[in-house]
């Protein structure tokens, strides 16, 4: 009677204690685990993800991006990445804790894990894309691929970021179209926000023009421009004149660079060729002028003699 009064009360008392306090350690595992996750990516997100160019000429500091975007994309990077983590430490979490339940309760855990083996390679194997897709999402945002506000070309769309998620990324290209590509499919990605950027211009003048006198001019044109406070901020480097790029029969090339903040080389690019055209008229240098295209010869209208023609 005492053994099986010990079974019962065990049976009553015993197990629901020994499951309670299971649940109740995994829950409490689960909050340590988390919050620890938690502080550890702010605080990786925070350290690494803010690069800065040291401009040597001015002894200037510039950021990779505004504020804003910095901001954002720090707390988008540190919400997907302890999402995800957080994700795996409560699976495998609870599922622990469910499997030690259900040997408490009695059940054999042999036929249980088999099927569960099971299951997740059929899941495995049905969703492969979708797997590849997440995957790839992770590594891109633990590596800082790119970001939001950042301009990339992911082969077939090329824009500025929107949103990165662990399956789809969103661009928008410059003529206001939404791109939604997969992460599993975007196999290389050229970022052009990343570090600088390079202004390059290619400035043709007529092919007698007296080549040192013009680099000299356009090389002025670029310094005044570079001095400027409203594009000082944009320029880490100063101009250079590269030289003679290319000669034909009638214009001579001549190639600037200048090396800018990211995303900002399109801008000065526009204002420098402005600057430049202005010189030149100012200065008097001549481009080359476009040939005129010859008009067909038909018969009997000169030229080659035809069957309308007398001879």
């Amino acid at each position: 009677m005492n053994d099986r009064w010990d079974e019962v009360l065990d049976v009553a008392v015993g197990a629901p204690l020994r499951i309670a306090a299971l649940l109740l350690g995994a829950v409490l595992v689960r909050w340590l685990v988390h919050r620890a996750i938690t502080r550890i990516v702010r605080r990786t997100v925070d350290s690494k993800l803010r690069e800065r160019l040291v401009d040597r000429r001015r002894g200037r500091v510039l950021v990779e991006a505004s504020d804003a975007l910095a901001a954002e994309r720090r707390r988008q990077r540190a919400e997907t990445i302890g999402s995800v983590l957080r994700s795996v430490a409560s699976f495998v979490i609870f599922g622990i804790a469910l499997v030690t339940v259900l040997a408490e309760l009695g059940f054999e855990l042999g036929p249980v894990l088999a099927s569960a083996g099971v299951a997740g390679v059929a899941l495995g194997f049905g969703a492969q894309t979708l797997v590849r897709d997440f995957l790839s999402g992770i590594f891109m945002i633990l590596e800082d691929q790119f970001g939001v506000g950042d301009l990339i070309d992911a082969g077939e769309a090329v824009g500025t970021v929107e949103e990165v998620s662990l399956r789809v990324t969103r661009l928008r290209d410059a003529s206001g179209v939404v791109w939604y590509v997969r992460n599993g499919e975007i196999l290389r990605v050229g970022n052009h926000s990343q570090g600088w950027s390079t202004a390059v211009v290619d400035v043709s003048v007529a092919y007698d023009e007296d080549i040192p006198r013009v680099q000299e001019l356009i090389r002025s044109t670029a310094d005044a421009l570079c001095e400027e406070e409203e594009w000082r901020e944009k320029v880490l480097e100063d101009p250079v004149v590269a030289g003679v790029e290319a000669v034909t029969g009638t214009a001579v090339t001549i190639r600037v660079i200048i090396k800018c903040a990211p995303n900002q080389h399109l801008a000065v690019q526009r204002e420098l060729r402005e600057r430049v055209k202005a010189t030149f008229d100012r200065e008097r240098v001549r481009v080359p002028v476009p040939p005129v295209p010859l008009a067909p010869t038909t018969p009997g209208t000169g030229g080659a003699p035809g069957k309308g023609s007398r001879t």
